[in-house]
């Protein structure tokens, strides 16, 4: 299992809204084509309107590597330099606590 946390600071609410959107699609691939992303949240932030913070749990570390080269995947990351003021991934170890 290999999970990651991703937050984007983004640059104002034009720039979230073009965000919001091309999550949306890429929402849409990873329902579609992708059975090996297990989770793929995508959380808006309490007092932070233009933040959002992804939640990412796949199956093996080539999962994730397919779910980056997914061409909706691909559109939202090529654009999120032109759209954000700060992007931070943070590689997580294994959970505990409860895990459905």
């Amino acid at each position: 299992m290999f999970a990651i946390s991703v937050r984007f600071d983004l640059k104002d609410a034009q720039a979230a809204a073009r965000f919001d959107e091309l999550t949306a699609v890429a929402l849409a691939g990873v329902k579609d084509d992708e059975p090996g992303t297990l989770v793929y949240a995508v959380h808006t932030v309490e007092d932070a309107p233009l933040s959002r913070v992804f939640y990412e749990v796949y199956e093996s570390r080539d999962a994730h590597e397919f779910h980056e080269a997914h061409e909706s995947t691909d559109r939202l990351l090529s654009q999120v330099e032109h759209l954000t003021t700060r992007v931070r991934v943070e590689f997580l170890g294994a959970p505990m606590g409860k895990v459905s």
